[in-house]
């Protein structure tokens, strides 16, 4: 499994808030190219987010779906992404003071070929990966202050 933390200089609120805005996910999660929709109700548990993958014209389209919520603590998805499978990635929250919040995120693989990988192999391709997300998360957190 592949976990970064990173520490935010913003308020687990303001963290929430970008988490809680489906909208934002194209903005600061690597690899998604593009949001198609939002279903009504995001972040509650079986809700998703139509979202497309990779640089055109090689996009892949798919879904990522709510399994747990527990604002402004936690978000479990379960990120799809054909034809490697999907992977289940939680965000947690901890708030270190009113201003700054340590953001923890684990990803890995669930589902398809991707699974078939060591867990190694998953960590040196994931954890680069979800580094940069964090730090595109706090950006954006820190921007509604």
């Amino acid at each position: 499994m592949a976990e970064v933390a990173l520490k935010i200089e913003a308020p687990v609120a303001h963290v929430w808030d970008v988490l809680a805005d489906g909208w934002s996910y194209g903005g600061w999660v690597v690899g998604a190219s593009h949001i198609r929709d939002v279903d009504t109700g995001w972040p509650k548990p079986g809700t998703r987010i139509h979202h497309s993958v990779g640089p055109w014209p090689l996009v892949i389209q798919d879904v990522t779906e709510v399994v747990r919520c527990e604002a402004p603590k936690l978000l479990e998805l379960d990120a799809r992404l054909w034809p490697a499978g999907a992977a289940r990635i939680t965000f947690s929250l901890r708030a270190l003071s009113e201003s700054l919040t340590e953001v923890r995120m684990t990803e890995r693989a669930v589902r398809g070929p991707s699974t078939l990988l060591p867990n190694v192999v998953q960590d040196l391709l994931l954890t680069p990966r979800n580094k940069e997300t964090l730090q595109r998360l706090g950006d954006l957190a820190r921007g509604r202050g």
